[in-house]
């Protein structure tokens, strides 16, 4: 890439979305297309639906944050659609402060970053520019020029709705620059940009005594005091504070209750009136959508003082809990590994899995559902599905514990303890042990984990452990299964055919002797078991596979060992029970003959070739399974 031909291209980009014209112009901008003034929480609103929207089974999944945040989709659609959407509508919610809260590591900040750098974008873009009055501190909305005596008819003639006041500076600026003249009146685009505090503010606190009220407020320029004679003089004033250069965009409160009392009341007129008190001036109107983050523990004390009623009232709270899907926190994982300089050792798949299922098990609650204990919870969480329960009952287990996902292992403890299996010298590649390992080894130093949690949490590592036990064998099992493929296909067609003769009441000739005989209940019942199929729902599954067959037949395709996922299991699962003995003595044996190592070489290249192994942890596996079922 020609950096320096980019950088050139880049600069000709911004400048070809500079704008700058009279206010009058401005009007005539705003006759065709009203959207540059709708309100912050407007912009944040569309910025988000641009990115389109998913809708299946009656739940919206926002493509805006699917590539940062992971399994969240209903506390995202509940966010969305509950301020945003109707703070876009300018239903009242929007004099609200949106408080995120949740635990640590639960994705709060990652939300916000999120929002802001998507106003930096969305700014860039047609349907999300912002025009403000030109050399205004606080980039105010040019609207906020007309008098209000006038704003109904311009608001009836434009299709838009006026709010909020000139800022002292543009009231000044108007009658000293541009003598009254509202027409004259410079109007420019501005992009949204934290680096340049345009449409964005971010107020993080810190010491109470050292910090000052200026930080929010902007202050006084005292070395202009001599030159214009006033503290109330606009031009010797420093318009400058978060609240004023996040106007027209995202005011960001991290640790919002962490801060000092008098940093929040400034808060209680913004949220409600759209204004705040800064210096010797009236109020100063801001459009901004305030939002902040805490933890839960600092919430609980925040509400249960009674002095915060007022403030507490002009808040909606939003709770972020912890992802609880096992192949979602996989990515946050696989996320910030690849943020990292560590792509050069190879992570086994199932690795990052495991320590998934783990953080997992770590949050979630025990349910009342008879016959479900927390591996099934987990999995139908994940979407798999789990036979006797249904999608009502998925339904039923999510709403009956309002706090889960609040409480648990964070992510942030996992991809430590993932580091510190990645760092070790003359590391190639780490896998599920290696992983489960160094989590188990962790919980030690882990600062606020009790006795009963580390015994509760050193179980959940044993049942991470044997469901990667399983995940194990089934990769093998795949990979042997493969090595015996005509056997598998000749029990495939062998079970078809005895299904077929089932449902239909005839009998099967016999290829060898042209004997009739009856369907091998035996062999149909013997692969059904392997997937749980019941005695009474054998007749259903096996009437199932015949109307597939059959469909496939009216549409010209042909059914084969690959068109039903549970059949093939089921198939592959009978084919690796009955080859077990051969599959322990091949994995396990230190001086393999010429045709065991024939198998060995056939299923170490399937795990590499087909199942992403390297061939070091190719050979862990094929191993760490003998070990398996010799035990």
């Amino acid at each position: 890439m020609d950096i320096f031909r980019r950088i050139s291209e880049y600069k000709a980009e911004n400048e070809k979305l500079a704008w700058v014209g009279t206010f009058k112009e401005y009007i005539n901008l705003l006759k065709e297309d009203p959207t540059p003034a709708m309100t912050a929480h407007a912009r944040v609103y569309e910025m988000i639906k641009a990115y389109g929207v998913e809708e299946s089974g009656g739940n919206k999944r926002y493509k805006f944050f699917e590539q940062e945040i992971f399994g969240l989709d209903r506390a995202v659609e509940k966010l969305v659609e509950e301020y945003f959407h109707s703070a876009a509508r300018r239903l009242d919610v929007r004099k609200r402060i949106l408080l995120l809260m949740g635990p640590v590591s639960g994705g709060k900040s990652t939300i916000v970053t999120l929002l802001k750098k998507g106003l930096e974008r969305f700014s860039r873009s047609p349907a999300g520019a912002v025009y403000a009055i030109q050399g205004c501190p606080m980039h105010e909305e040019p609207l906020h020029l007309i008098p209000h005596e006038l704003r109904p008819e311009v608001e009836q003639s434009l299709g838009v709705r006026i709010e909020g006041n000139l800022c002292p500076s543009c009231q000044m600026r108007l009658k000293t620059e541009y003598d009254g003249q509202i027409d004259k009146v410079m109007v420019e685009r501005v992009l949204i940009s934290e680096d340049q505090r345009v449409g964005i503010g971010t107020f993080s606190p810190s010491d109470p005594k050292s910090q000052d009220i200026a930080d929010l407020t902007g202050s006084i320029d005292f070395s202009t005091i001599t030159e214009f004679g006033s503290e109330s003089d606009p031009r010797a004033y420093r318009f400058d504070g978060e609240l004023n250069k996040a106007n027209r965009g995202l005011m960001e409160f991290q640790e919002m209750l962490k801060c000092d009392e008098k940093f929040l009341w400034n808060l209680l007129s913004l949220t409600q009136e759209g204004n705040f008190k800064a210096g010797r001036f009236a109020l100063i109107s801001a459009d901004e959508l305030i939002v902040a983050h805490t933890n839960e523990t600092e919430y609980k004390s925040f509400i249960s003082n009674k002095k915060n009623e007022a403030l507490q009232s002009r808040m909606i709270v939003m709770p972020i809990p912890y992802n609880l899907k096992v192949s979602e926190e996989e990515k946050i994982y696989s996320k910030l590994i690849g943020q990292s300089d560590m792509k050069h050792i190879h992570i086994s798949p199932h690795a990052l899995r495991s320590a998934a299922i783990f953080s997992i098990l770590t949050r979630l609650r025990e349910t009342k559902k008879q016959g479900m204990d927390l591996v099934k919870k987990m999995r139908m969480y994940d979407g798999q599905e789990v036979e006797g329960f249904k999608e009502a009952d998925l339904k039923e287990m999510q709403n009956e514990y309002i706090e889960e996902g609040m409480s648990g292992i964070d992510p942030r403890y996992v991809i430590n303890r993932i580091s510190s299996a990645l760092i070790k010298q003359d590391l190639q590649c780490i896998n599920a042990l290696d992983v489960l390992r160094a989590l188990k080894d962790g919980l030690d130093q882990h600062p606020s984990i009790t006795k009963e949690e580390r015994e509760k949490y050193l179980n959940f590592i044993s049942v991470a452990r044997k469901e990667y036990d399983n995940l194990a064998k089934k990769e093998i099992q795949k990979a042997f299964v493969y090595s015996y493929e005509e056997s598998a296909r000749t029990l495939f067609e062998n079970y078809l055919d005895n299904i077929e003769a089932y449902c239909n009441w005839t009998k099967i000739k016999d290829p060898l002797t042209g004997e009739e005989l009856d369907p091998d209940e035996r062999l149909m019942r013997s692969i059904e078991e392997q997937i749980g199929i019941s005695e009474n729902a054998k007749k259903a599954f096996r009437e199932e596979i015949l109307i597939r067959i059959s469909s496939y037949s009216r549409k010209g395709k042909k059914f084969d060992f690959a068109s039903h996922d549970r059949l093939r299991e089921a198939i592959e699962k009978k084919l690796f029970t009955d080859l077990k003995d051969i599959v322990k003595i091949t994995t396990s044996t230190k001086t393999p003959d010429e045709n065991q190592l024939k198998r060995i070489n056939e299923v170490t290249k399937r795990l590499i070739d087909e199942h992403s192994y390297c061939p070091v942890c190719a050979n862990e596996l094929l191993r760490y399974v003998g070990s398996l079922l010799n035990r």
